[in-house]
């Protein structure tokens, strides 16, 4: 797996031959790049170039102000056409399912397959308790404010069996300064759900081969949402990871990696 590179404003890591058919992989809140560190290796091995960017404002990649979900949308448009990626399997998390599928519809032939892990893109979608915080004026701000290390870190642990200190020290970064911790909020509360409603059927429409993975503990996207991605898109495989929870890409590295390399495999070049 490369170093960190960087490319239209955005750092990412790679692995594999950049000739080879591309995997383009989307992290979520609080994650980066990092998260797919398994996951790359794998990837390449199995003939694919795996390519991971830093959204803006975590990881190495610098914020983007107003980090809203469509700036970031248009931060990976941008990042897709600066490197030349091509038709992509894209494979997503948390909110890089919100931010990923978006841009896959929006630009019709850009994704060849789709990975969809424990996030939404429904518009009859509630959120959860957390984001009701952060989307609310004030409150948000003293919440966001409040964090330290160790309390992210006790959330995370209490979310995640696989989180390691390593992960944890990863994670802090998106709320090491106040423009990157604003730009969380500012992402949250551009997450209105009636924003899908022109969306609703074109996932489906696009017609490609589809791998949902889910961490059967998610308490944050239920498995009922893996599942409902499982009933509108034909074909798709669905593969629900026990004993997992939100982080399902921490919690089961080996069942995860090993789901999207057979996903890949019978996709071919």
């Amino acid at each position: 797996m490369s170093s960190t590179q960087h490319a239209a404003g955005l750092a990412y890591r790679s692995a594999g031959d950049p000739s080879a058919p591309v995997a383009l992989m989307v992290h979520g809140v609080p994650e980066s790049s990092y998260m797919w560190r398994h996951a790359l290796p794998s990837v390449a091995g199995a003939g694919w170039f795996g390519i991971a960017p830093d959204l803006p404002g975590f990881g190495d990649s610098e914020p983007d102000p107003p980090g809203t979900w469509e700036r970031h949308v248009d931060a990976l448009d941008r990042f897709v056409r600066e490197l030349g990626l091509g038709p992509v399997a894209l494979v997503t998390h948390d909110w890089g399912v919100a931010i990923g599928l978006m841009w896959a519809c929006d630009h019709p032939g850009s994704a060849r397959a789709l990975v969809i892990s424990d996030g939404g893109f429904f518009a009859d979608r509630e959120w959860h308790d957390m984001a009701k915080t952060m989307r609310t004026p004030e409150v948000g701000e003293r919440f966001v404010d409040s964090f330290t290390r160790e309390g992210l870190g006790t959330a995370l642990k209490s979310l995640s069996s696989g989180m390691t200190e390593e992960s944890l020290d990863e994670y802090w970064r998106p709320y090491a300064d106040p423009v990157r911790r604003h730009g969380i909020l500012e992402l949250y509360r551009s997450g209105d759900f009636e924003k899908l409603i022109p969306y609703e059927g074109r996932l489906s429409g696009l017609d490609l081969p589809a791998l949902i993975v889910w961490g059967g503990r998610d308490s944050f996207a239920g498995v009922e949402l893996g599942q409902r991605f499982h009933e509108q898109l034909p074909g798709s495989e669905l593969v629900i990871v026990d004993d997992a929870g939100h982080f399902v890409w921490e919690d089961a590295p080996e069942q995860t990696t090993s789901a999207l390399v057979r996903f890949l495999g019978r996709l071919g070049a």
